[in-house]
């Protein structure tokens, strides 16, 4: 490539085509492609990068605690649930819909497994995702209310297009925590997806929100346009550490 077609696709940035146009002239003189053939593949190049960076750029900002995906995920340890509805919501059409997700069930089970590798497929096609613990964007709203920075950060929260909330009902939450909380749901409300982990039944969510008339709203607001999945199983790790228990005797 001579410097001035170099600079030019600088310019229009296009910096795939700069990256690879080398190679591919290589390839299309090897193989006789036509003018159409090798412009092809110059695009088809620059979309991959593009797509590439977009995913880089949304994995960063959402924030997840680990990389998890769904060839990682062992159904047979988990008969509860259906593999195809699972499978469904990698389709990240709930998200569109602005439907709200739900995993409710016993700790160990997935939840959390699936929760993260269906954030990441929808990075992959392109949404804005933010991870949270319960604890943990409950402590950053009361920190952002603190520092008069609390409307500036629900702005944020609320253009996400999938807002995660992981392992509510492991840490009881303060008044202040449940009405910050409760202003995200209510915000959120038929205007953006919520997916949600717990390891608890609605009934006991009193105990985490302290009030029961609060709690009755904010399960309120989840349940409508949501779809709801218990994980009534055995923990996974409990059944991983069985299994190396029984292979050291």
């Amino acid at each position: 490539m001579d410097d001035k077609l170099r600079e030019q696709l600088k310019f229009c940035r296009l910096p795939g085509i700069v990256e690879c146009y080398d190679d591919i002239l290589r390839e299309a003189r090897d193989n006789s492609w036509n003018h159409e053939q090798f412009f092809s593949n110059l695009v088809e190049y620059e979309v991959i990068m593009r797509e590439n960076n977009r995913f880089n750029r949304l994995f960063k900002q959402a924030k997840f605690p680990n990389l998890k995906t769904i060839e990682q995920f062992n159904f047979s340890e988990a008969p509860f649930l259906s593999k195809t509805e699972v499978i469904e919501l990698f389709s990240c059409k709930f998200i569109d819909q602005n439907t709200n997700v739900l995993f409710l069930g016993s700790p160990g089970t997935g939840k959390s497994h699936l929760l993260i590798s269906i954030g990441i497929e929808a990075c992959r096609q392109g949404k804005t995702v933010g991870f949270f613990t319960a604890a943990g964007l409950c402590n950053q709203l009361i920190e952002m209310q603190e520092e008069q920075q609390l409307l500036k950060f629900l702005k944020k929260i609320n253009k996400l297009d999938l807002l995660l909330i992981d392992e509510l009902g492991f840490v009881e939450l303060s008044n202040q925590a449940t009405q910050l909380m409760f202003q995200i749901f209510s915000e959120r409300y038929e205007k953006g997806s919520i997916f949600l982990t717990s390891n608890l039944e609605f009934a006991e969510w009193a105990k985490v929100f302290h009030d029961e008339r609060m709690t009755a709203a904010i399960i309120d607001r989840l349940i409508h346009n949501s779809k709801i999945m218990l994980f009534n199983g055995s923990s996974h790790r409990l059944l991983d550490q069985q299994k190396k228990t029984k292979k050291a005797q």
